[in-house]
């Protein structure tokens, strides 16, 4: 017989594993193909959209002091999403590819809403994974990472993006008024050039080459090969066309998500290249419940860049006098932000009722917003 507080702590933890629920949309998709290519996007960011609007927000905040055993059902369904992701790709290219009732375009159809997922869920699992200290759940952080084939997101997030968030050399803070579209591409082609530098500087504070087996990179780069070729076994050429489709989903369903999380928002800069401690009020804040629940309360993001190392079941959410409050969760907002003017109108005049509230002695944002000021200084 299961004790009544196990069973407690389960039946709190069973709405993060929501994400479950959409495995039989690609099945559905695959299987029927036409309309049914719908099914995985509308599930993902149409159905959660509606549920915010009827759920709510969830403004409760768990206890910090929960000890760790009593996590264990919310640490286990971001364990579990590896091997589900791993046969959702692989078995879906193996049935796609040699599928004669499905058109070139609905394989195609097919894969975005594999994306969907592996963007939506995977790679927002493997985040909260790469955080943890201990090496089984950073393991899983990088294969997961593998099968998108964007390894060095680790490196970036955590060694770039996380110490110099809302400054310069954070190429992941969109800065006001640039678009989702300029954005996206900028990050693509400095992402891992950034990863690399900063992998290599911290080699070299150990004496070491970037060449050297400790450098990361090179086990990104053996994991994503393999996920490669395991496409190219199941699936032949067309396999690794749409392995590599749906990786670029996955990628840019990223992207939006680090569009919104801190739009205009930047740290003060004190002088000498020196930037004020990273708070609350550094990053977009969202407690709409439903998506908190798909997204693993990624949303109350305000708190994960004050307490970085904080699981997701702890993460706390703050009033708007304490953290800027996004008007709608992700699905909604994430849709906006591929719509610059209509992101413009929404967000545009909440920074600067930010800066205002914030910051009411800087007179001149003209440097913040054109990225000009100096680059933080690294210790």
């Amino acid at each position: 017989m299961v004790p009544a507080s196990k069973v407690s702590k389960l039946s709190s933890a069973l709405p993060f594993a929501l994400s479950l629920s959409l495995l039989p949309t690609v099945w559905l998709a695959a299987t029927q193909g036409g309309w049914f290519l719908l099914l995985p996007p509308m599930g993902t960011w149409w159905l959660y959209a509606i549920l915010d609007a009827t759920l709510g927000r969830n403004t409760q905040n768990p206890d910090t002091e929960t000890p760790e055993k009593d996590l264990f059902w919310y640490r286990l369904i971001t364990w579990i999403w590896l091997p589900i992701q791993v046969v959702l790709i692989y078995s879906t290219l193996w049935y796609v590819t040699r599928a004669g009732h499905l058109e070139l375009w609905e394989k195609f159809g097919v894969f975005f809403g594999v994306g969907v997922l592996t963007g939506a869920v995977g790679i927002v699992y493997s985040h909260e994974l790469m955080h943890q200290s201990n090496r089984f759940e950073r393991w899983l952080a990088d294969l997961l990472l593998a099968t998108v084939l964007y390894s060095h997101f680790r490196t970036e997030h955590l060694l770039v993006h996380h110490p110099h968030v809302g400054t310069t050399r954070d190429g992941v803070t969109a800065r006001y008024n640039e678009g989702f579209h300029r954005y996206f591409f900028r990050v693509l082609r400095t992402g891992p050039g950034s990863a690399w530098r900063a992998e290599k500087a911290m080699l070299a504070r150990r004496d070491l080459s970037p060449l050297d087996a400790a450098n990361p990179f090179w086990r990104y780069g053996a994991l994503q090969m393999v996920a490669v070729i395991l496409a190219v076994i199941f699936g032949g050429w067309l396999g690794l066309a749409l392995f590599i489709w749906q990786a670029f989903i996955a990628i840019w369903q990223l992207e939006l998500t680090n569009y919104v999380e801190h739009y205009g928002l930047t740290r003060k800069h004190l002088g000498e290249g020196k930037y004020e401690p990273v708070r609350p009020h550094h990053s977009w804040n969202s407690d709409q419940m439903a998506s908190n629940w798909l997204l693993i309360n990624l949303q109350r993001h305000s708190d994960h860049h004050y307490k970085p190392a904080r699981r997701f079941p702890l993460l706390q959410t703050y009033p708007d006098h304490e953290a800027p409050q996004l008007p709608y969760g992700y699905p909604v907002m994430t849709v906006a932000a591929m719509i610059p003017p209509l992101w413009r109108r929404v967000m545009n005049k909440r920074v600067r009722k930010w800066r205002g509230m914030y910051y009411p002695e800087i007179t001149d944002w003209a440097p913040y917003k054109a990225g000009t000021l100096p680059p933080p200084v690294i210790r």
